[in-house]
């Protein structure tokens, strides 16, 4: 045998062993997701038991459970905005075991606010299906002189850091609402951060705090019985479940700002378990049940593919970086 026939032979052996070693891990990946799962899911919460997000999802797991056939287990690990767990998630097993819920707080505000953070949003993450939004309400103690957005704009304008604007803290959504809202009115209110949404409520039932730009399961209880003005929510179009409020976009035209909730995976999670999980959460979330749930919370069911959830992400991301940096929000 010749030197080129030799290093013919070498090269097909070589071929022919990597075509049949990708072919045992296609076939192992595949044999993997549908034996998928086989064991109870981990499910990190990055906040403590209680909060709003601790609640949906329990709310999502019992019906996540029945659509997947397994036990899905919280794992409660809050603190330092949400960090805390959301590293947890990240360093996490990815083989289908662990799924986390992220939201824009761990996943777009708190790597800004917070210095060093161990984990990347978008590298260390395979995004599996967005579940729900939830909007703000630019909402009024009712002794304003102001009951529209444009008024309210006017006013600003005319007392540039006079008007108090309350938030639950540093980088909070009702924070960054509020800060977008400025940017886009080149308005300038006086920032008061208080320690949670509670704080927040308090002050401005008692007129403490004049604007707040809560989430709207917060304020339009208060709203109804009149210790609160709504003024306008931070979704594109109106609420259904408020149709007599305005968008703040029909006034400020391009203003869009939501928290949202989705179920993400380690990164490195084969593709047939993230499609496989994607099927289930679809199926969970579009139960009447659910569905029911976030109704009752004044939050909007979306529903996503992997991809869609990806680009979203990264889109959150480059939008609010820059106006959660030029808000000066810091860890507290």
């Amino acid at each position: 045998m010749t030197r080129s026939e030799g290093g013919f032979v070498k090269y097909q052996s070589t071929k022919i062993f990597c075509l049949l070693t990708s072919a045992f891990c296609l076939a192992s990946g595949q044999a993997a997701a549908q034996a998928y799962p086989s064991k109870p899911i981990r499910f990190i919460v990055p906040w403590s038991a209680g909060s709003g997000t601790d609640l949906m999802a329990r709310a999502f797991a019992q019906e996540l459970s029945k659509a997947i056939g397994q036990p899905v287990v919280l794992d409660n690990r809050g603190g330092a905005g949400a960090t805390i767990g959301t590293e947890l998630a990240a360093k996490a097993l990815s083989d289908g075991t662990v799924i986390y819920i992220g939201g824009s707080v761990s996943m777009v505000m708190s790597p800004v606010i917070y210095p060093k953070v161990g984990y990347d949003p978008v590298k260390d993450f395979a995004p599996v299906s967005v579940v729900s939004r939830f909007y703000n309400a630019a909402a009024v103690h009712p002794s304003m002189p102001v009951k529209t957005v444009k008024e309210l704009i006017a006013l600003a304008r005319s007392r540039p850091g006079e008007i108090v604007m309350g938030s639950a803290g540093n980088g909070s959504t009702s924070h960054i609402a509020g800060e977008l809202f400025q940017s886009m009115t080149k308005t300038k209110m006086l920032h008061v951060p208080y320690k949670g949404g509670g704080q927040l409520v308090i002050a401005v039932l008692a007129g403490e705090a004049q604007v707040s730009f809560s989430p709207v399961s917060t304020a339009i209880n208060h709203a109804k019985t009149g210790k609160l003005r709504m003024l306008g929510v931070s979704s594109v179009e109106r609420l259904a479940s408020l149709p007599d409020v305005p968008a703040i976009a029909e006034t400020v035209p391009g203003y869009q700002f939501g928290g949202w909730q989705g179920i993400l995976v380690p990164a490195g999670t084969p593709q047939e378990i993230v499609k496989r999980l994607n099927a289930a959460i679809l199926k969970a979330i579009h139960t009447q049940e659910f569905r029911d749930y976030l109704a009752r919370e004044g939050s909007v069911l979306v529903g996503s593919t992997p991809d869609e959830f990806s680009a979203f992400l990264r889109a959150e991301v480059t939008k609010l970086t820059p106006i959660i940096r030029a808000s000066g929000a810091k860890a507290e």
